[in-house]
């Protein structure tokens, strides 16, 4: 496990950060974020899903839990389990998106699902410092996450 720990001062430098990492998802990646809302989490999906050319912009998940988001190179599912037990997880597709190798899952309040996803994944918490000001703390779990981790750190600087 490898741990790090950026900062974002603003909506823009957040969607920048985001837009950058996405350069390095090529596809089975899998991204945990955790934080309170507003911190930031929905901002980096969006900054991801601009740079991979998807044509729609994710909006928070919280009340259709998982969203797909489609062009011919990438499949990417956002996720938002913010209202949800453990227990209340199954039939909602999972098995589907995970079939898909090529796939990246973006999990918001990814706790009721942790245990049905692979271990090899990075984790992204979000707190928010003030207004503007977010700290992600990160933890990578496997090789590949490993990589994501450290093209996140690199890009930061």
């Amino acid at each position: 496990m490898k741990r790090a720990q950026l900062q974002t001062t603003s909506r823009e430098q957040t969607l920048a950060l985001a837009a950058a990492f996405a350069q390095a998802l090529k596809g089975g990646e899998i991204i945990f974020l955790r934080g309170p809302i507003g911190a930031g989490k929905t901002v980096f999906v969006k900054g991801i899903a601009r740079a991979l050319g998807l044509k729609s912009s994710p909006t928070s998940a919280s009340f259709s839990l998982l969203k797909e988001y489609k062009n011919k190179h990438t499949r990417l599912f956002h996720i938002d389990l913010f209202r949800l037990e453990a227990g209340e997880v199954f039939n909602l597709g999972f098995e589907e998106m995970l079939e898909d190798e090529h796939a990246i899952i973006l999990a918001e309040w990814p706790d009721p699902i942790a245990r049905l996803l692979p271990t090899d994944r990075l984790e992204m918490n979000f707190i928010l410092e003030s207004k503007d000001t977010r700290t992600l703390e990160l933890a990578s779990f496997g090789r590949i996450s490993d990589q994501l981790l450290e093209h996140l750190c690199q890009v930061a600087r």
